[in-house]
């Protein structure tokens, strides 16, 4: 089980990665927007520095071409480092593109997955990851319970090493949901994964604790002052 966050605001990653158990950044077009960095490569860099090696990075191209796409790829890699993972759309362009990066040994998250058969073709492509659009598929009055639980199923029985990303989240209840169709790995913004901890009855249970044991030992001591 993995948790990622989809971000590249500096301050949000240094506080998720101190705070929850995270275990890698993704991006794309939009979400560097958010953000708007002067100089992309040198704020990537930045983000792999905070993360280090051993959290993922996943950084996306923008071209529709697969020969573009190969390009950027490369680059990508020659700027930040041969570690990064190169999401690539599940488009007819993109899904040669991810043929010839594997080729190369290219680490791969497929993305902008909505149907079962992208993921299957992405599947067969041997890309690392891939992202099925949790909330945008129900929006389109799909279900992306279904498409996570058959992928999963898929990748079990055929015994591919591939991970589901799952993406495009709104809510906690989308996240818990995905994680019990069978993904491997969610992208969340910091912002729905921290909701997890704003349960009001945590509070209260702290509280309880806290008044029980002040009534035994004084008001304001506390462990160390024992």
């Amino acid at each position: 089980m993995e948790f990622i966050i989809d971000t590249v605001n500096l301050d949000e990653i240094k506080e998720a990665v101190e705070y929850m158990p995270i275990v890698g950044v993704t991006s794309n077009p939009s979400i560097v927007k958010k953000t708007s960095p002067q100089n992309f490569f040198e704020h990537m860099r930045e983000i792999r520095e905070i993360i280090g090696k051993e959290r993922s990075l996943h950084v996306q191209v923008i071209s529709k071409d697969c020969d573009t796409i190969v390009k950027e790829a490369h680059r990508i890699l020659e700027e930040i480092d041969d570690q990064v993972y190169i999401k690539v759309p599940v488009s007819y362009e993109g899904i040669k593109a991810i043929k010839i990066l594997k080729a190369e040994g290219v680490n791969v998250t497929a993305t902008a997955v909505y149907d079962l058969m992208q993921g299957y073709m992405a599947l067969a492509a041997r890309a690392d990851y891939i992202a099925p659009y949790v909330n945008r598929i129900g929006n389109l009055g799909a279900d992306p319970m279904e498409l996570i639980n058959e992928l999963s199923n898929r990748i079990v029985m055929d015994g591919y090493d591939t991970k589901i990303v799952a993406a495009s989240f709104k809510g906690v209840q989308q996240v818990r949901d995905a994680f019990n169709y069978g993904v491997q790995s969610i992208t969340a913004p910091v912002e729905v994964l921290k909701q997890i901890f704003k349960n009001p009855n945590i509070e209260k249970a702290v509280d309880d604790f806290n008044a029980d044991w002040y009534a035994m030992y004084g008001e304001g001591t506390g462990i160390c002052d024992l």
